[in-house]
C-alpha cells in the first residue's frame, strides 16, 4: 500500500506547484492592471550572447574532462587503490570547475569586447 502513495504524492505535489505558480502569476498581473501598469513590461529581453556563453561553457567542461583524463592516466597508470580513486575523482571535479570557469571568463571577455566596439552614442 505504501508503494503506491509515493507516485500519487509526487503527482499531486507537482500539480499543486504548477497550479500555484500559474495562480499567483495571474494574480500579480491582475494587480498590475488595476494599478495601471502594463503587465507586458516584465517580458524577457533577448540575450544575444546566451548561446556563446553556453557553448564556451560546454567546451570548457569538455576540455576539463579531457585534461583530467590525461592527468589521471599519467599519474595513476597502475591499478588504483581505494584512496587513489577518491583523488582521481577530485582531479575530475577540479578540472571541470576550472575549465568551465575559464569558458565563462572567455565568454565575458568576448561579450565585453563586442559591446565596447559597438557602443551606441
Amino acid at each position: 500500500m505504501s508503494g503506491i502513495l509515493v507516485p500519487i504524492s509526487l503527482f499531486l505535489g507537482a500539480f499543486a506547484m504548477v497550479f500555484g505558480i500559474r495562480y499567483l502569476s495571474n494574480k500579480e498581473k491582475m494587480a498590475m492592471i488595476e494599478r495601471g501598469i502594463d503587465p507586458g513590461i516584465h517580458k524577457a529581453t533577448p540575450k544575444p550572447f546566451l548561446s556563446l556563453k553556453f557553448g564556451l561553457l560546454l567546451v570548457g567542461l569538455g576540455i576539463g574532462l579531457l585534461v583530467a583524463l590525461f592527468v589521471v592516466r599519467s599519474v595513476f597508470n597502475r591499478e588504483m587503490t581505494d584512496g587513489e580513486e577518491g583523488q582521481a575523482v577530485a582531479v575530475y571535479f577540479g578540472c571541470i570547475g576550472i575549465f568551465g570557469g575559464l569558458g565563462l571568463i572567455v565568454s565575458y571577455l568576448v561579450e565585453k569586447k563586442w559591446l565596447d566596439n559597438n557602443k551606441l552614442l
